[in-house]
Order: C-alpha cells, then sequence, then structure tokens
C-alpha cells in the first residue's frame, strides 16, 4: 500500500467508524478466508459491515472519532463489525455466526460512547430491535386517544344503562 492508498484507507474507514452506531472488534486468528467471507455475507443482511482492517491505519482513523478510547484494542489479527441501522439485529446475526466459527473472538464494542466487553455487546443482542420499538411505540400512541375516549364516552354509557334499567323496572312492574 502506497500513501496515497493508506490515505484513502484512512478516510474511508473514518467515515465508517463515524456513522457506525456500533462497533465489534473481533479477533479472527485461526479463521480461514472461507468462514470471514461467510461472516462478512452474513452481517451484510443485517445491514452491517465487516472489515479486516489494518491496526495502525485503523488507530489513526479511530483517533479522530468518538471511539477513540478503542484505539488501545488494534492488535493483533483485527476486523471489526460496524453496525447499520440496527444495532440489536447486527449483534444478533454476529453472534449466530460466532457459534458456528469458535475461532472468532469478541475483543471489545463501542455503543453509544461506551466501550463494551464480550458481556456488553452480548447485552446489546437483547435489546428489541427498531421495528420492535417502532411497533410498541405506536401501540402506546394509538392507546392514549382510545382510553381519552372510553373515558369522554363513559357518563353517555352510564346515562343509557341506568335509563334503560329503569325502563325494564317499569315494565316489569305494570
Amino acid at each position: 500500500m502506497d500513501r496515497s492508498e493508506k490515505a484513502e484507507f484512512i478516510e474511508e474507514i473514518k467515515g465508517e467508524f463515524a456513522k457506525a452506531p456500533l462497533l465489534i472488534l473481533t479477533d479472527y486468528k485461526g479463521s480461514t478466508p472461507f468462514q470471514l467471507d461467510k461472516v462478512r455475507r452474513g452481517v451484510e443482511k443485517a445491514g452491517a459491515k465487516f472489515r479486516i482492517v489494518k491496526n495502525t491505519l485503523a488507530r489513526k482513523a479511530i483517533n479522530e472519532s468518538d471511539a477513540a478510547s478503542l484505539s488501545s484494542h488494534f492488535k493483533g489479527n483485527i476486523g471489526v463489525v460496524f453496525a447499520g441501522e440496527d444495532p440489536s439485529a447486527a449483534v444478533k446475526v454476529f453472534l449466530d455466526l460466532r457459534k458456528e466459527n469458535d475461532k472468532l473472538a469478541i475483543r471489545a464494542g463501542f455503543f453509544e460512547g461506551t466501550v463494551l466487553d464480550v458481556k456488553g455487546v452480548e447485552a446489546v443482542a437483547t435489546l428489541p430491535s427498531r421495528e420492535e420499538l417502532l411497533s410498541s411505540l405506536l401501540a402506546t400512541v394509538l392507546s392514549a386517544p382510545q382510553s381519552v375516549l372510553g373515558v369522554i364516552g363513559a357518563p353517555g354509557r352510564d346515562l343509557m344503562n341506568l335509563l334503560s334499567n329503569y325502563a325494564t323496572k317499569l315494565e316489569e312492574g305494570e
């Protein structure tokens, strides 16, 4: 790699570090190219990217981002998972792929300004997906007007029940 290619790589990876809501650093030592390609293709289905990076160039790129605290973890064979819009889905897919390839080891993660250990990365997988959050938000938004309508309609309904019971009582009394 010459200087211009290195500069281009740093700029490209810097953009990915900046826009990814979740980063997972993984050690892939002992994995075959076929296994790494399978990981790459698998996380792409969840809207994420998997890239093998040169540590010195990745450190230069990450030091200019919010995730600079991850810089010390770039040692050895490192692959980075850059999550897309749904970090939870990306982690779930990656953890499933990790079960198939026992040579993949999570070194660290970065989510919402916090450096995560292995347990922290696994905890992100338990978060609800974007679709689940949107559906629960929609259910909450829709339930409020229904409750208000129920409260507004209650006095009229109660009056109708009272009059109906009174009419039934009058009919029985005759």
